[in-house]
C-alpha cells in the first residue's frame, strides 16, 4: 500500500505553519494546473496529489489525524503488522467491538483496505466528517468515495497604472498571464489611486469544484504635468500677464476635457484662486456628477523691457509715490 507523504508533496516541513502550507499549495497548484499543462497526465496526477495534500494539511483536525496515522503506518511496515493497534486507535473493531491480534502480510493488509493506496484509506477515515458518499468494501467495515470539499479560490490583486485622462474617460486594459490566459478589463470613469476594480471569478481557481476567487485591480493614477487631483476636484495654475491682472480681461483655461474662458477682474492679485464649478473629475459612483476645477492665478511679469517701457514704468512708479 502506497504511503503518501503530504508534507513532501507540498515541499514543506512537518512543523510548517498554515500560512506556509497555503503559500506552497498556491505555488504548486499554479505550476501543475491542467490549464497550464494541457494533455500532460503526469502533471494532472501531480495536481491531484497537491490538492489531496492541501485538503488534509489545511484542516487542523485532519492534519493531527494524518500525523498520528502516518507514524503508525511506517511502524506497521517495519514491524510486519499489528492491526489491533490501528483499530484501537481509530475506534473500528472487527467483530462488533472485539479486538483480536494476528500478524498479517503486506499483501493481506492491502486486501483489507481495498488495494486503493494510502489515500483511499485516509478517505475512509475522513469521509463521514467530510460529507462523503458511503460504499461497502468487501464486507469489512465501510469506505467512502472521495469527493473533495469545494473550496472557493483565493482573491488576487494586480496593480494597474493609468493616466489622469484615462481615469476621466474610463479605459480598458488587457491582462495576460504567463500561461497565456487573457482577459479584457474595463476601468470605470472616476477611479483614483487606491480604487479597486473587482473582476468576478478571475482570481485563483477553486478546488473540489468550488468557484474561482475574484481579481481586484488596484488602481494607481500617474502624476499629471498640468493638473493636481484632490478627490474629485482638480487644481491648475494659469498664467496671467501683468496688464490683464491690473486692468482686467479674459484668459483661456484648459480643463481636462475642453477649454473655457475665465474673466479676470481688474487688480487681480497674484495667487488668486478661482473656482470653476463642475469642471473637475467625474464621481466614481455617479459619473454624471463632477468635482470642481480650482484655477490659481500666476501673474507673469514682462521681460526684456525697452527703454521707453522702462520710462513709462518709472513714471507710473513716481505717480504712485505722490
Amino acid at each position: 500500500m502506497e504511503y503518501k507523504d503530504y508534507y513532501k508533496i507540498l515541499g514543506v516541513s512537518k512543523n510548517a505553519s498554515q500560512d506556509e502550507i497555503r503559500k506552497a499549495y498556491r505555488k504548486l497548484a499554479r505550476k501543475y494546473h491542467p490549464d497550464v499543462n494541457p494533455g500532460d497526465k503526469a502533471a494532472e496526477e501531480k495536481f491531484k496529489d497537491i490538492n489531496e495534500a492541501y485538503e488534509v494539511l489545511s484542516d487542523p483536525e485532519k492534519r493531527r489525524t494524518y500525523d498520528q496515522f502516518g507514524s503508525q503506518w511506517q511502524q506497521f511496515s517495519r514491524a510486519g503488522g499489528r492491526p489491533e493497534e490501528f483499530w484501537a486507535q481509530w475506534g473500528a473493531h472487527p467483530g462488533g467491538g472485539r479486538t483480536y491480534t494476528r500478524t498479517v502480510t503486506p499483501e493481506e493488509f492491502e486486501q483489507i483496505f481495498g488495494g486503493g493506496g494510502f489515500s483511499d484509506f485516509f478517505e475512509m477515515l475522513f469521509g463521514q466528517r467530510g460529507g462523503r458518499t458511503s460504499r461497502t468494501t468487501g464486507g469489512f467495515g465501510s469506505g467512502f468515495d472521495y469527493q473533495p470539499r469545494p473550496r472557493r479560490g483565493r482573491d488576487t490583486e494586480h496593480e494597474v497604472e493609468i493616466s489622469l485622462e484615462e481615469a476621466f474617460y474610463g479605459t480598458n486594459r488587457t491582462l495576460q498571464w504567463e500561461d497565456g490566459r487573457k482577459i479584457e478589463a474595463r476601468i470605470p470613469r472616476g477611479v483614483r489611486t487606491g480604487s479597486r476594480v473587482r473582476l468576478s471569478g478571475q482570481g485563483e481557481a477553486g478546488s473540489g469544484g468550488g468557484p474561482a476567487g475574484d481579481l481586484y485591480l488596484k488602481i494607481k493614477v500617474a502624476p499629471h504635468p498640468v493638473f493636481q487631483r484632490d478627490g474629485d476636484d482638480l487644481k491648475v495654475t494659469i498664467p496671467v500677464d501683468l496688464y490683464t491682472a491690473l486692468l482686467g480681461g479674459q484668459v483661456e483655461v484648459k480643463t481636462i476635457d475642453k477649454t473655457v474662458k475665465l474673466t479676470i477682474p481688474p487688480e487681480t492679485a497674484n495667487g488668486k484662486v478661482f473656482r470653476l464649478r463642475g469642471l473637475g473629475m467625474p464621481n466614481l459612483r455617479n459619473p454624471d456628477k463632477r468635482g470642481d476645477l480650482y484655477a490659481t492665478v500666476d501673474v507673469q511679469l514682462p521681460t526684456n523691457l525697452t527703454k521707453q517701457e522702462k520710462e513709462l514704468f518709472q513714471k507710473l512708479q513716481n505717480m504712485r509715490r505722490r
